[in-house]
């Protein structure tokens, strides 16, 4: 039996966390990057949490239309919750479709600053070109475990 104590780690993460990333895992799975996440340490953890209320509410907003466009993509029925592999392929390929679609010539993703950019060019998170970003969620592969 595991010597942690999960609820105790919860408590303490929700009160180190002041405004949390809808991004963290691929973050935390490093196929992106973001200039207002600060990473944590907590309980031998790792953590992220945002630096920005309003930067927090516009990541939340396109995550949710992640979600809602990538349910049918990934073949999620609409009351299922999301398994990790799928959240993973939805938050990485998402935040990477949509440096393809705006044609970002970098390295690193950089969350925040796409999402800025994409707003600025499209008018909105609800008028980002889904359709095309979608394809970089059906494509994108999680790495592999080490064996």
């Amino acid at each position: 039996m595991s010597g942690y104590n999960e609820d105790a780690y919860r408590d303490a993460r929700e009160s180190t966390i002041a405004i949390k990333c809808p991004f963290e895992r691929a973050l935390l799975a490093k196929c992106s990057n973001c200039l207002l996440a600060r990473r944590l340490l907590l309980a031998e953890r790792e953590a992220i949490s945002c630096t920005d209320e309003a930067a927090s509410a516009e990541c939340k907003a396109f995550h949710a239309a992640l979600h809602a466009n990538a349910r049918f993509a990934l073949h999620i029925a609409p009351d299922a919750p999301w398994p990790f592999g799928k959240e993973i392929r939805a938050q990485c390929g998402g935040v990477l479709g949509l440096k393809a679609v705006l044609d970002d010539g970098s390295d690193m993703a950089d969350i925040h600053g796409l999402l800025t950019d994409g707003i600025a060019r499209f008018g909105g998170i609800e008028q980002l070109p889904y359709s095309e970003i979608m394809r970089a969620v059906v494509h994108y592969q999680p790495r592999k475990r080490r064996k």
